[in-house]
């Protein structure tokens, strides 16, 4: 599959997704409160595919454009309204009713993102240990007094068994603006805290943030010896077999199963005269790498850790580097080391605390960065538009589906949280006026109403442009 269609059907999952769950919860809410649904849309604009049981039943219907959907609900202020169908109106409900309704559709996106962390902490986790290798000498964790060899344990008191933990728990700390508690232990065992504090001025692109902290993992040797090779692939198809050691690479020496993945990336469609020992006698053998898109290149399965192309990737931390010129990919995956992988898994109910925390983490994450870029203390550059998301869908997917639902967990944390916000036209402007509706006794005018959330939706169209015109800049950035 292609790189562009691949992005394209994972991003329209992932809407669909997230768009069906966030509507559910409207839809849900509506029923077991009394009010009559007259219409469950996927999507906007011409229907192209509806589904009704009775004329007097919900109809559910898929429209031509997926950038959304809708709970329409019997409402005299949406129209008429059949005598019989007045006390299961909208309108005619409670205050603390229409509420629950409004605030559903948030609330259902946070309980898919911690179905989705609890599902995954009680699966497991796969990860490097989190060690940290040399380290920059210029960086806010070398002048905190982060040494070489230094195992993170725990930060500001949560276990971080894995470096994705790790970094994950001291960017969110990070973000909270106070200082960060880190307990590590020395390469020879001594146990010690440090107390890393980060500038104001670094919250401001919080994208950088994690290249100024300096942190880079410890990179253990990895000899070159292939664990498994994926069905069909270029590597099945020469003859490469687990177990296969790989001795030299068009005459050159392998020393380290890094040195085969940064010489396989580079010669994309390039034959490769490839020696290998077999259980003791050399074979030759000579493959051809396939040419993929570099953001799909990189594949570290639960399963498996690394493959011929992303062996870099084991101990990798975040890259900003911009690169669209195809690479090369066999399929073969590297044999870990022992010591090289941890595992992290919790109990059903440890699991269910440890998703709910996360969920709340992200959650307030994404309140504090929407209230920096709303006072000036973040970079609107921080916003990302409908390409972007697209493309870290399609990303996701292509390194396996727990990646895949961690970014859908993200998101859907974002689409709840965002729409909670008080801007007329979201569930969170409803949920304003539902506000000064209790505090006055009576609704604000339907007029006023209208304007408010015409100027709403002007808010909406303009952060939307924004994003797209941001997105557009990232792809033509070098």
């Amino acid at each position: 599959m292609s790189s562009l269609p691949h992005t394209l059907l994972f991003f329209l999952i992932a809407l669909t997704v997230l768009i069906a769950v966030h509507e559910y919860g409207h839809f849900w809410v509506a029923r077991k409160c009394g009010v009559k649904v007259l219409r469950f849309s996927l999507g906007f604009g011409k229907v192209i595919w509806r589904f009704q049981k009775s004329p007097r039943d919900t109809e559910f219907t898929v429209s031509l454009l997926p950038l959304g959907g809708y709970v329409r609900m019997v409402d005299e202020r949406e129209g008429d309204v059949l005598p019989e169908d007045l006390e299961v109106a909208f309108n005619r409900k409670p205050l603390w009713v229409r509420t629950a309704i409004v605030v559903a559709g948030p609330v259902f996106n946070l309980i898919l993102a911690v179905l989705i962390y609890w599902l995954i902490f009680m699966w497991g986790e796969t990860g490097s240990p989190p060690v940290l290798g040399s380290m920059q000498s210029v960086s806010l964790a070398a002048e905190a007094g982060f040494l070489e060899g230094d195992q993170i344990v725990r930060v500001n008191g949560r276990n971080t068994p894995t470096w994705s933990l790790a970094m994950g728990a001291i960017m969110e700390s990070a973000m909270e603006e106070e200082p960060v508690s880190v307990e590590v232990t020395s390469a020879i065992g001594e146990a010690r805290t440090v107390r890393l504090e980060v500038p104001r001025e670094e919250l401001l692109k919080p994208e950088a943030l994690y290249g100024r902290l300096g942190f880079q993992p410890q990179e253990l040797p990895l000899p070159p010896i292939v664990d498994r090779t994926e069905p069909q692939s270029r590597a099945e198809l020469a003859g490469l077999l687990p177990g296969d050691r790989l001795l030299r690479m068009d005459g050159n020496p392998i020393g380290d199963w890094r040195d085969w993945a940064a010489y396989v990336r580079a010669r994309p469609e390039v034959p490769i005269d490839l020696l290998i020992d077999r259980g003791g006698v050399e074979i030759h053998l000579s493959l051809i790498p396939a040419a993929v898109d570099p953001e799909a290149a990189g594949q570290p399965p639960k399963s498996r850790p690394v493959s011929d192309q992303g062996a870099s990737s084991v101990n990798s931390s975040p890259s900003t580097e911009a690169v669209s010129a195809p690479v090369g990919r066999v399929g073969a995956m590297v044999r870990m080391p022992e010591g090289a992988l941890v595992e992290y898994r919790l109990n059903p109910w440890e699991a269910l605390l440890a998703a709910v925390e996360r969920t709340f983490d992200y959650a307030v994450a994404t309140i504090k960065i929407a209230g920096r870029m709303l006072v000036g203390q973040a970079a609107v550059d921080n916003l990302s538009g409908p390409i972007s998301i697209a493309q870290l869908a399609g990303k996701s997917a292509s390194l396996g589906t727990e990646y895949f639902l961690k970014f859908l967990a993200l998101v859907s944390i974002s689409l709840g949280v965002l729409n909670l916000l008080p801007i007329p036209v979201l569930d969170g402007g409803h949920l304003f006026f539902y506000l000064i509706e209790a505090v006055r006794g009576r609704p604000l005018a339907e007029e006023t109403q209208i304007r408010l959330q015409q100027i709403g939706m002007m808010v909406l169209m303009a952060l939307m442009i924004l994003g797209l015109y941001l997105d557009i800049g990232r792809l033509q950035a070098p």
